[in-house]
């Protein structure tokens, strides 16, 4: 089986892609995803990061808004963070590639958004990076996540520059022009998919 790495920056429009390629067929592990179930109520994170963070859970719930703003405004929190999610979310990982072996698949995507600055792209066969204009991607985040622009500035500065994540890419699907042209990218890429021996484009 071989694995396809899909990231990119906060906001530029992974997740369609993503969508995309699991409408086609292929098996996607989605760590953001991975990391909002750790962190629900019950979720197996919630212990170490009240003990971390107190003010972000109440009532054993994660209040997402106070936790952004602690780890914004400490580095270090961001760190420690990092350390508790992390072990958890490879863990996941593995089980979900073990299972689409068994199934037999020929391809799956990790779609992981920092893919690069923990190294994950060493396991993947092929990477691929979305990208947008930074003001677009600015735009979307502020947005979706209802962020002030120096907060959203604070967010997209801790990823790895989009220039640096297109030079290392095998494969960049640009989302600044519009959805039709998006998918029409990930139609491509699918189509030279279907051989299994086939790790680039």
């Amino acid at each position: 089986m071989k694995i396809i790495g899909l990231t990119g920056g906060i906001g530029m429009g992974k997740s369609t892609a993503a969508a995309a390629m699991r409408r086609a067929g292929l098996p996607v592990f989605d760590a953001d995803a991975e990391v909002h179930a750790l962190q629900a109520p019950g979720g197996q994170a919630v212990p170490a990061i009240a003990r971390l963070i107190p003010d972000a859970v109440r009532d054993g719930r994660i209040d997402r808004a106070v936790l952004r703003r602690a780890v914004i405004a400490d580095a270090s929190l961001f760190t420690k963070l990092e350390r508790i999610m992390h072990p958890l979310v490879r863990a996941s990982q593995a089980r979900f590639l073990g299972r689409a072996r068994r199934a037999g698949r020929c391809w799956a995507v990790l779609d992981i958004p920092l893919l690069f600055e923990r190294g994950g792209y060493r396991a993947c066969d092929l990477v691929v990076v979305v990208s947008a204009p930074r003001a677009l991607q600015l735009q979307r985040v502020r947005r979706r996540r209802g962020m002030s622009e120096a907060e959203a500035l604070a967010l997209i500065a801790r990823q790895m520059p989009d220039a640096e994540k297109r030079r290392r890419a095998d494969l960049v699907i640009s989302t600044g022009l519009s959805r039709w042209h998006s998918l029409r990218q990930i139609r491509r890429m699918m189509t030279n998919l279907t051989d299994p021996e086939t790790t680039t484009p």
